[in-house]
């Protein structure tokens, strides 16, 4: 018995049905696949949806995409806990795909949990009343025979997705055509039956969520797979100042010397997140005292996330969890900042009043704190050149290491680029647009769309994202016009990500 064979007895979940059945039965004898089959399973069961909603496919039909389409993610009443958790399916499925040492049992059961909350949730907005009935996740009703599994064709079929479109594309033509009697039926559905989105506690929240979120950007839990450098539970003494008092920050992220460089407080998903914060503070002060240094502070419920480079910082909300290259880094840097108003600017890159002007702005802007600003300069006025004049200044007093430039056309892309060449020549430079320059160069240049591919899609020689979250330390973004300011002429928006 499955906890998946429901599926199969209904024809219009034909879509997705063997998919989930599958990863179900690959559990006991390979989590890592189990893992990759859940993520699978999720993509063609949110295809079904989309189908059975009629929802427009965005602009890139990958499943992250799919999951956050506003469409989907607010307007068919799916809970936001429910929604996180498909977040976890895609992330532990993609550690799994590159790392599969890494993916454990309770990995995987909380991914089939995930993935069995979601279907039951389809059935009870869909599902015929002759076979629909309340349900909850049975982990004895999981198949516990050791079949040989076939690494490689479990991977084959994960890639043969794409190549199996016009098939998938039937099905879903076929839900569509039903799409009428689905959706009708489903606000009575919503009146007579219950949906109660499974509670989790908060270990469970930092196994859903943090523990998967650390492994995908490298850290390692010494489960197998290289160097432990995540310590859980982590004592703290001396706490306050007061001799022998003894706290446990939840996690560790700790340096090349052995030494934290990062800590994290989590929180049950249904907490503020904030509620963490001081407590945070506390344990790193602590640990300046011991090791000689503040470690950054991480906060987080699972579904928001907080960083403050150190317990004298300002906190800020941020995508994930940041890799231990880019913490050594921000720590590196926020210890050695320099005075920006001390640093010359470069009269051979900008020599007009106005252009030094702009760029004295923006660093007493960063220097208190801000991380935002717009520069709006006429046509001729060199915007570029003050940018590649701003790079110069905040990496020569400390602030940057890694630039990105983004603009909406590749023509600009590669002006910019040429430019920068001409300024910044000791600098490496990398056109992303080219696919021939180094990814891993100082500056990179990008338009949208290829940066977000690269952002979904590229990954480094180990199979971790090519690009951290916390990776670029300077976003400036050409043309801003074209997008969110359109009523101006000609504007950059310059983004400070760490500081």
């Amino acid at each position: 018995m499955s906890n998946f064979e429901f599926l199969t007895k209904s024809e219009e979940y034909k879509l997705f049905a063997s998919a989930a059945v599958e990863a179900e039965k690959v559990y006991a004898a390979s989590p890592s696949m189990c893992a990759i089959g859940c993520r699978k399973a999720l993509e063609l069961a949110v295809k079904w949806v989309y189908s059975a909603e009629k929802i427009t496919m965005p602009y890139k039909d990958n499943l992250q995409s799919l999951l956050h389409d506003d469409t989907f993610r607010y307007g068919l009443g799916l809970a936001s806990s429910t929604w996180s958790k498909l977040q976890y399916i895609v992330k532990l499925g993609n550690v799994a795909v590159h790392t599969e040492r890494s993916v454990q049992n309770n990995d995987a059961l909380l991914s089939l949990r995930a993935l069995f909350e979601f279907v039951q949730w389809i059935d009870y907005c869909y599902g015929d009343y002759r076979t629909y009935e309340d349900r909850s996740f049975a982990e004895e009703k999981i198949p516990g025979e050791k079949i040989i599994v076939d690494i490689k064709k479990i991977k084959e079929q994960e890639a043969l997705l794409e190549e199996k479109a016009s098939e998938i594309e039937a099905l879903q033509k076929q839900i569509a055509e039903m799409s009428a009697s689905l959706t009708a039926a489903k606000k009575k559905h919503k009146e007579t039956r219950s949906f109660i989105p499974e509670d989790i506690s908060e270990f469970e929240t930092r196994k859903l969520f943090i523990d998967v979120d650390l492994k995908s950007v490298g850290w390692n839990f010494a489960d197998g797979d290289g160097v432990q450098d995540v310590k859980e539970e982590f004592l703290v003494e001396n706490l306050n100042g007061v001799y022998g008092k003894k706290g446990f920050a939840d996690y560790a992220l700790l340096g090349k010397d052995g030494a934290p460089i990062a800590i994290i407080e989590a929180k049950k998903t249904t907490k503020d997140v904030k509620i963490g914060l001081e407590q945070a503070k506390q344990y790193a002060k602590a640990i300046e005292e011991k090791f000689g240094k503040s470690p950054a502070i991480f906060i987080s419920n699972g579904y928001e996330t907080y960083f403050l480079e150190d317990y004298k910082g300002i906190d800020r909300k941020v995508f994930g969890f940041f890799s231990k290259e880019d913490l050594e880094r921000i720590i590196l840097k926020r210890d050695n900042h320099k005075d920006l108003a001390a640093i010359a600017i470069d009269d051979k890159i900008t020599n007009r009043v106005y252009q030094k002007e702009a760029i004295k702005a923006c660093c007493e802007n960063f220097g208190q704190g801000f991380r935002k600003n717009l520069l709006v300069m006429a046509t001729g006025t060199g915007k570029t050149r003050t940018a590649a004049s701003l790079v110069d200044v905040l990496s020569r007093g400390g602030y940057v290491t890694n630039v990105l430039f983004l603009a909406d056309r590749t023509a600009l892309v590669k002006q910019a680029r040429d430019a920068f060449k001409d300024y910044l020549p000791h600098m490496s430079l990398c056109n992303l647009c080219s696919n021939k320059d180094d990814y891993n160069a100082r500056i990179v240049f990008s338009t949208y769309p290829t940066i977000m591919n690269v952002i979904d899609r590229g990954k480094a020689k180990n199979g971790l994202p090519l690009y951290s979250p916390a990776h670029f330390d300077l976003i400036i973004i050409d043309e801003s016009h074209r997008s969110i300011f359109k009523s101006i002429k000609q504007s950059l928006i310059i983004l400070m990500q760490c500081w």
